[in-house]
């Protein structure tokens, strides 16, 4: 257990392509992070759609910056650029 959460909260699936390779993104860039797994039913994910207004994953929330947004390319771009360069893994 951690004193504080870490700041950047990851909203995905397991096995999800998509949201592997953000996890492999935070991973490479040292980031510390929760991941939330999501109800496997796209009509079920009712806690990404209040955060993003979509139902899809991966998302994220980044208290740091006040970021929420979804879509893996998005949010690889995103976190290279906010967190540090680095090329594609």
């Amino acid at each position: 257990m951690s004193v504080a959460d870490p700041p950047i909260i990851l909203y995905r699936l397991q096995a999800c392509p998509y949201c592997e390779r953000v996890v492999r993104v935070l991973d490479d860039l040292g980031l510390e992070y929760h991941s939330r797994f999501v109800e496997p039913m796209h009509a079920e994910r009712n806690v990404v759609k209040r955060l993003t207004g979509k139902r899809t994953v991966p998302a994220i929330v980044d208290d740091q910056t006040g970021v929420t947004m979804s879509e893996s390319a998005n949010i690889v771009d995103y976190l290279r650029a906010t967190y540090g360069a680095g090329g594609e893994s």
